[in-house]
C-alpha cells in the first residue's frame, strides 16, 4: 500500500463512534460498489388504465409491506381550498358502500339531505361574510356572530348527523386489517404527495389489493363535515396551540413568496370550515385518478402473480378524464433579505431559510453532503458553535428538496447569557469558512460513509423500503432510491464551495430572530 493517503479520522454511525484508520479514496470505492450490489430489484408495471405499480420482491419477511402515493398534496390546492389535499388523507378511511355502515341505501339518503341543509348554511355564511368586511361583526368564528337562520339549520345538521351515526360502524376500515394480521395502517400528507401504507401477512396479499382498490374504486365520504372539524382541531392542537407553531407558519408564508408552498398542509383557519363536499368530489375525480396514483409492494410475493393481481383489482378503476394541472407558478426570485423577530413562550433561538432548488436537482446532491457536513455532534456547527464558542445550546441543519422548489435550513437556540443574533453571525462565520477553504479529504469521506452507512439502513425491512420509496416515487422519480447514492459519492470539495457561494447570499435568506416574551406584570409579582 506505498504511496497512499491514509489517515485516521472518526466515523459516527448509529450513535456509536469508531476511530478507525481507511485508506482515502479506496474505501469511497469499496461501498460504492457494495452498494451497487446492494440495489433493490424494483420492478415497475402499468395497468390498463394508466396507473404504474412497483414491486419489490423480498423473502426476507413473510409479510407484504402495501402502499400507494397519490400524487397531490398541498401545493397542488389553490386559496379557498387549502387543506384539501390532507382532509382527503381522513376521508379514505371512511369506508366503501360495505365497508363502515349497517345501511347503505339509508347512508346515502341521510349524506343527501345534509348536502341541502349545508347548501343553505353555505348561502348564510356568505352573508356573514359580507357583515365581516362591512365591520357588522368582528369574528366569523364566533358562534354569537352566527345568524339566526344559521343556527337553526345548525341544529338541523346536528341531528342528520346523530341519526347517521346510528347506522355507521366505526373505524371498520381499520379493524378488517387487524383482524387479519395486519399492522401499520396509517397515512401522511406533505406540500407534495398523500401517501397510504399498511402491512399484512404475506398470504393477505389479496385481501389488500381488494382493500385498497375497492376505497379507491367505491369511496364514500361520510362524516364529511364532521371530519372537517377534526381536521381544524389537529390545527388548533398542532398549530394555534404550541409555542412557536403560528410563528413557524407566518415566517413560511413570508419566505415563500409565489410558490404554493406558501400555505400551510393543513389548511388556513378560514379555508378548513368552508370546504364543501362538492369540493371535495371534484378535487378526487382529477387527483384520485389511476394515472395520478402509484401502488408500492415490498415482501413476500410472486411479482408476476402480483401483477396479474393488481390488473384484476386496481385495473377496474376507471381512468380519470381529466389530467392533472402541472404546478406552473414558480417561486419569484428573492430580491432581498427578509426577517421576523417574534416574541414567545421559547428560549431564545434563530432560523434561518435559503432558497435552493428541488428534488432531483443536480445540486441537491451537493446540498446533501453540505447538511451531514454541517449536523450531528460531529458536524461543523456543534463543533464551532456549541462546543466552540458556546453560542449555542444546540444548533442543526438540513435540506428540503421538494417537487417544485427547495430550501435550506439552519437553525439553533442561544446559549444562556447569549443572544440570537450572536449565534446567527456565528452561522455566518461558518458558512464563510466553507466559502474560503475546500472541505479536507479525510472529512468529506467522513460525510460519504455516514451516507454509505444510511443506504444500507434504508434497505432494512420491507416497511422501511416501502417509505423509502413512497418518499421518491412521490417527489417525482422512484429512481431515486438506487441512484442518489452514487450521485451523492460523487459530490466534490469543489462543488461545496460552489453551492455555498451560490444559494447562501444575504438577498437569498430569510431570518426568524425568536425571543422570550416578556412576562406580564401580573406574573412577575406571582414570582416574587
Amino acid at each position: 500500500m506505498q504511496g497512499l493517503d491514509v489517515k485516521p479520522f472518526d466515523v459516527n454511525i448509529e450513535g456509536v463512534k469508531f476511530r478507525s484508520i481507511y485508506i482515502i479514496g479506496v474505501f469511497g470505492l469499496v461501498l460504492a460498489g457494495s452498494l451497487q450490489a446492494q440495489q433493490v430489484p424494483i420492478i415497475e408495471r402499468t395497468l390498463s388504465n394508466g396507473m404504474r405499480i412497483l414491486l419489490v420482491q423480498r423473502k426476507d419477511e413473510a409479510t407484504v409491506a402495501g402502499g400507494w402515493v397519490a400524487h397531490v398534496g398541498s401545493s397542488n390546492e389553490r386559496p379557498g381550498i387549502t387543506g384539501i389535499a390532507h382532509l382527503f388523507e381522513h376521508m379514505m378511511f371512511k369506508g366503501t358502500p360495505t365497508i363502515g355502515t349497517k345501511d347503505y341505501k339509508k347512508d346515502l339518503e341521510i349524506i343527501t339531505e345534509q348536502e341541502n341543509v349545508r347548501d343553505e348554511m353555505r348561502a348564510e355564511e356568505a352573508k356573514m361574510r359580507v357583515a365581516y368586511r362591512k365591520g357588522d361583526i368582528d369574528d366569523l368564528a364566533k358562534p354569537e356572530n352566527m345568524s339566526p337562520h344559521w343556527q337553526e339549520l345548525k341544529k338541523k345538521f346536528d341531528a342528520l348527523v346523530a341519526e347517521q351515526r346510528e347506522i355507521l360502524v366505526k373505524s371498520e376500515f381499520d379493524s378488517i386489517y387487524t383482524a387479519a394480521g395486519g399492522a401499520h395502517l396509517n397515512a401522511f400528507t406533505t406540500e407534495d404527495m398523500t401517501a397510504y401504507f399498511v402491512s399484512v401477512p404475506a398470504n393477505k396479499l389479496e385481501l389488500w389489493m381488494w382493500m385498497e382498490s375497492e376505497r379507491l374504486l367505491h369511496p364514500v365520504f361520510r362524516e364529511f363535515y364532521a371530519e372537517r372539524d377534526v381536521v381544524f382541531e389537529e390545527r388548533r392542537m398542532r398549530t394555534d396551540s404550541t409555542p412557536l407553531g403560528k410563528f413557524a407558519e407566518e415566517f413560511s408564508a413570508m419566505f415563500w413568496q409565489s410558490s404554493p408552498y406558501h400555505w400551510p398542509v393543513i389548511g388556513w383557519p378560514s379555508d378548513i370550515p368552508a370546504i364543501s363536499k362538492k369540493q371535495a368530489d371534484e378535487f378526487y375525480s382529477i387527483y384520485y385518478a389511476p394515472q395520478n396514483i402509484t401502488p408500492i409492494l415490498v415482501g413476500d410475493f410472486d411479482p408476476e402473480a402480483a401483477a396479474k393481481m393488481a390488473e384484476k383489482y386496481f385495473g377496474r378503476i376507471p381512468r380519470g378524464t381529466k389530467p392533472p394541472p402541472d404546478v406552473v407558478t414558480i417561486e419569484s426570485f428573492q430580491e432581498a433579505e427578509k426577517r421576523m423577530i417574534a416574541e414567545a413562550e421559547a428560549n431564545p433561538q434563530v432560523d434561518i431559510l435559503w432558497h435552493t432548488v428541488p428534488f432531483g436537482h443536480k445540486d441537491s446532491y451537493v446540498l446533501d453532503v453540505l447538511s451531514e457536513l454541517l449536523s450531528t455532534r460531529t458536524g461543523r456547527l456543534y463543533k464551532g458553535l456549541v462546543l466552540g464558542s458556546q453560542v449555542a445550546n444546540d444548533v442543526s441543519a438540513g435540506i428540503d428538496s421538494r417537487k417544485w422548489a427547495g430550501d435550506f435550513e439552519i437553525s439553533g437556540e442561544a446559549k444562556d447569557g447569549r443572544t440570537p443574533q450572536e449565534l446567527e453571525q456565528g452561522i455566518y462565520d461558518q458558512l464563510d469558512k466553507l466559502r474560503k477553504k475546500d472541505v479536507p479529504p479525510e472529512e468529506l469521506q467522513k460525510v460519504k460513509n455516514n451516507f454509505a452507512a444510511g443506504e444500507y439502513r434504508k434497505r432494512d425491512g420491507n416497511m422501511g423500503i416501502l417509505m423509502n420509496l413512497i418518499q421518491d416515487e412521490g417527489e417525482g422519480d422512484w429512481h431515486e432510491f438506487d441512484d442518489s447514492a452514487k450521485k451523492v459519492q460523487a459530490v466534490t470539495a469543489a462543488d461545496l464551495k460552489r453551492v455555498v457561494n451560490q444559494y447562501f447570499k444575504k438577498e437569498n435568506r430569510a431570518v426568524a430572530i425568536y425571543t422570550r416574551k416578556a412576562a406580564t406584570p401580573a406574573a412577575k409579582e406571582e414570582t416574587k
